[in-house]
């Protein structure tokens, strides 16, 4: 019981950068179909992030697992500051009645850039006695648990800073990609 309970606890902290993520996208506005494809997409590489690591091997790991989250932590910042010069460039005007669509390869690269970090967790897994599946899936799940309950805060407070969403949730994300490379995510 106790390695469930320490998979659980593992997949809590590796799901806080999808949470805090989620938050900075929910802000601008999201819909049934954004809040879908983004707990899909962010759980699906949640979990899948570490088997990618159990399978690339010991002497991959060491590589990736020191320089994870700074790879991840980067795109996240490129990410969140791109997202800051798109809101800064479009004319702020009457808020649109439907909510901005998250295009699909800004989903990718964000959803890839949470989970890079898993690299190195599925590589800590294969030492101990986890089933691999079992571990990524408990990930994805959890993920998928926690971006939503993000998009979710994150959609509440955009209604209250609509004007500054773009940039605050860029800013957000910026945030998620320094604490990624400072060790306090993930």
């Amino acid at each position: 019981m106790s390695g469930i309970l320490s998979l659980l606890l593992v997949s809590v902290s590796v799901g806080l950068s999808n949470f805090a993520g989620a938050i900075g996208i929910g802000l601008s506005g999201i819909n049934l179909r954004t809040r879908i494809r983004v707990g899909v997409a962010f759980g699906v590489f949640e979990a899948l992030m570490p088997i990618i690591g159990l399978l690339l091997g010991q002497a991959v790991a060491g590589f990736f697992g020191h320089y994870g989250k700074y790879i991840g932590g980067g795109l996240l910042a490129l990410t969140g500051a791109y997202t800051i010069w798109q809101g800064r460039r479009t004319e702020k005007g009457p808020k649109e009645t439907a909510p901005r669509e998250l295009r699909m390869q800004d989903l990718i690269l964000t959803a890839m850039a949470l989970s890079i970090d898993n690299l190195a967790v599925g590589f800590a897994i294969a030492v101990y006695p986890f089933n691999i599946v079992l571990a990524a899936v408990m990930m994805g799940v959890v993920s998928v648990g926690m971006t939503l309950i993000g998009l979710e805060l994150g959609n509440r407070l955009g209604a209250r800073v609509e004007a500054w969403s773009e940039e605050i949730g860029g800013g957000v994300l910026i945030l998620v990609g320094v604490a990624l490379v400072l060790g306090v995510l993930g």
